[in-house]
Parts: C-alpha cells; sequence; structure tokens
C-alpha cells in the first residue's frame, strides 16, 4: 500500500509536476516545478520546506532507556543532555554500519529516535530484559524542515524560540494552537529547522510556515534538490555511501564508521572504555590500522574537465542532477585506488564536488588523483583533488 505524509493533501496543490518516488513506502516528492534547481536555491538564498515525515520515528522510554542507546548507539548518547540531539548510526556485530538517525533526548529517560530505514525490531531485540518501552510512532507525526539562510526569520514570526535556539538543540512550542518540538536540525548543511508535529495538526501548522514565509519566497523543495544540498554538505546517504549491513550481499557493500567519515563519533572506543554493538570489531580497526578505505571529498580541475569535453566538440557539462552510479577514483599512474559515490555540480561553488572513498593513504587533503568519466561512449578520467567536507560551510549553519 502506498502511503502519503500528513503535509501531503496541502504539499500536493503546489506541485505542478506530481512526480514521486517512493521513499519506504511512502510518496516523496522529487520536484514541485520543472526546474529543481529553482528549488535548490530557494533553500540557499532563502527558504524552503521539505517534507521529512517518512523518517521512522521511535519512542524510547523507560528507567533503561539510555542503558539501551548507549549500548546500541556509535555515538554517546550519555553526552546529550534533555533538549538536545545528535546525529548517530548504529553496527552490526562485525563493525559494520546498518543505519543512521537523529536521536532526540527530552528528559532523562524519554528520548525519540529517528532513522531512514526500519528498524525497531533490531531494537526490540537488544531491549529484552530492560526497563525500557519502544513504539513506533512513525504514523503519528509529521515533520516538517524549514531550511535556508531566512528559515530562523521565517519562525520567528510563529515562535519566538527559533531566535536563540542552538544548533541541534530542541525545545517544545507552538503553532497555530498546536504543540509542536521545534528543533534546529535539517539535511542541507545550512541554517535550519525541523518541526515535529502531530498529524493530526500537520496541515495548520504547514499554512502557518508557508503564511510566515510568503515575504521570503518560501517554497516546497523535493529529493532532487536535496540530493545537491546534501552533498555539498557532504552528508552521506544510505544506499548510495553504504548499504545496510544486515542487507548487503558482501563486505565489499558494507562500510565501518572509520571508513565511512563517522571516526569522530567514536571517542572512548580505542582505549575500550565505551561498548556498544559492534565495538570491539571497530577497536581491533582503529588499534590495528585495517580500515580499507578513508571518505574524502573530491573537487574536479575545471579546466580538465573543460579540455576533455571541448576536444570531443561538446558543451563541457555542468549539471545539478547527481551521477546516479559510482565511478572509479585512479592514481597518477591510471591504478585504482577507490571509487566515487555521489557526483554533481554544485551551483553555489561553480565546481563538481564528489563524496569519494579512497586508500586511507591518498585521503589527506590535496591529494591529486583521477575520476573515471565517459565521453563519446570512451572512458577517460579527469583530475580532480582530495579535500575535506562539508563543500559548503556557512557561519550561519551554527550561528
Amino acid at each position: 500500500m502506498i502511503r502519503t505524509t500528513p503535509f501531503h493533501a496541502r504539499l500536493s496543490e503546489l506541485n505542478d509536476q506530481q512526480l514521486y518516488t517512493h521513499w519506504q513506502g511512502t510518496l516523496s516528492p522529487m520536484r514541485y516545478s520543472h526546474a529543481p534547481k529553482h528549488e535548490y536555491f530557494a533553500v540557499r538564498n532563502s527558504a524552503g520546506v521539505f517534507d521529512t515525515s517518512p523518517l521512522y520515528k521511535y519512542a524510547v522510554t523507560g528507567p533503561d532507556a539510555e542503558r539501551l542507546l548507549s549500548g546500541a548507539l556509535v555515538r554517546d548518547i550519555r553526552t546529550c543532555r534533555p533538549g538536545q540531539a545528535q546525529y548517530t548510526a548504529w553496527c552490526d556485530d562485525r563493525g559494520f554500519v546498518m543505519h543512521d538517525g537523529v536521536a532526540f533526548r527530552h528528559s532523562t529517560d524519554d528520548f525519540l529516535l529517528t532513522a531512514g530505514r526500519p528498524a525497531l525490531s533490531w531494537f526490540q531485540e537488544l531491549a529484552a530484559g530492560l526497563r525500557v518501552e519502544l513504539e513506533d510512532v512513525t504514523d503519528d507525526y509529521g515533520m516538517l524542515a524549514v531550511q535556508g539562510p531566512r528559515s530562523r526569520a521565517v519562525l520567528a514570526e510563529l515562535m519566538p524560540e527559533a531566535e536563540k535556539l542552538g544548533y541541534f538543540d530542541h525545545v517544545p512550542a507552538k503553532v497555530a494552537d498546536a504543540g509542536v518540538t521545534l528543533s534546529r536540525t535539517g539535511y542541507t548543511g545550512d541554517l535550519g529547522f525541523e518541526i515535529t508535529v502531530p498529524a493530526d495538526d500537520a496541515l495548520a501548522v504547514l499554512d502557518a510556515v508557508l503564511e510566515a514565509g510568503r515575504p521570503h519566497s518560501i517554497r516546497p523543495f523535493g529529493e532532487e534538490a536535496l540530493m545537491t544540498l546534501r552533498i555539498e554538505a557532504g552528508l552521506p546517504l544510505v544506499d548510495v555511501e553504504w548499504h545496510d549491513a544486515r542487507l548487503a550481499f558482501s563486505d565489499a557493500d558494507c562500510v565501518t564508521p572509520k571508513e565511512l567519515g563517522f571516526g569522530w563519533m567514536l571517542r572512548g572506543v580505542r582505549d575500550g572504555s565505551r561498548r556498544f554493538v559492534g565495538s570491539d570489531a571497530i577497536r581491533r580497526e582503529l588499534v590495528d590500522g585495517t580500515s580499507r578505505w578513508a571518505t574524502t571529498g573530491i573537487v574536479v580541475d575545471p579546466e580538465d574537465w573543460d579540455r576533455l569535453y571541448r576536444e570531443a566538440d561538446l558543451f563541457p557539462p555542468k549539471s545539478e542532477h547527481p551521477w546516479p552510479y559510482e565511478s572509479m577514483v585512479l592514481d597518477e599512474d591510471r591504478v585504482e585506488v577507490g571509487y566515487c559515490t555521489s557526483f554533481v555540480y554544485s551551483p553555489v561553488l561553480q565546481r563538481h564536488i564528489g563524496i569519494a572513498r579512497v586508500r586511507p593513504d591518498l585521503a589527506a587533503a590535496g591529494t591529486a588523483l583521477r575520476l573515471e568519466l565517459a565521453i563519446n561512449h570512451h572512458n577517460t578520467t579527469v583530475r580532480v583533488t582530495t579535500t575535506s567536507m562539508p563543500f559548503f560551510d556557512p557561519e550561519r549553519k551554527k550561528a
């Protein structure tokens, strides 16, 4: 059965394309207009709204809620205070990443965990014998992302809490007489917020946001614009940068947190002071230095890109549509040393950029490599340089 979100009735009226994809069985707009680049620039220059309701949402409550999550999540949830949120991930016993999500802590023993793929049964298995309750509340709430440099001004018209809300903090608020949770979170790498609202109040809240955003030219954006935004932000995506370790056909499709660029989440793992599912395997990887890959950003040499296409009598493309496939990364001797998982032309940076996985010894910023591409049915390579991520990181994001 195809499902729709609590915001669908209103957002579908604003969608003149009626092009949808399925996000875990729920309709999700690809774009709202003929040009997703217009939606992209709304986020980078003003404000846009994205329906994140298809995210799975799990309420985790009870005296052992923190104990369960600290033994399951890669990032140490014990450092998350009430009113804060953490981006995190979880792994299998071998230390390979399964899913990622955001944990919102409401009180000592009350959490809300979001996930892009279903994960309830796995957490239920870990909760056996603990004083904790797990409830799937996915259908009970809508989630609306309001993103862009004017997002704070838009939401401050409705919720004064938006003015001083810190990065990855959240607070209860009220919009259109509805109780909501306002969080300083998002998936665009820009200043942004998300509103979690009871499903029955979703349309009233959306209408209020759109009306407050009218003077700021707010507009909805779909998944096509979001893909460019998240690559600029250096944010990984399940089934693109990695695959659920439980569903992967081989270890070649599996990745550890360190290999995925999540090494910053692993405090307390190397010395064994913190344990969670997969931590023993991850500790061995860190101590023995056995990581197969390192995740890095790559930036294309624009002169080399233009030369390759012009020599083929073609106009050098600058498409904001990400490549739908992986491409090999090679060293200067044309030896394969990794692969690019996401690649796109960044309109705001005016450069071709990508998220790549390369040999750890080649991941340092400034390393010269080559990216494989096909021109006129012939494989060739273009010069690229490794760089740190995010590619786009405005001060307003955390200010």
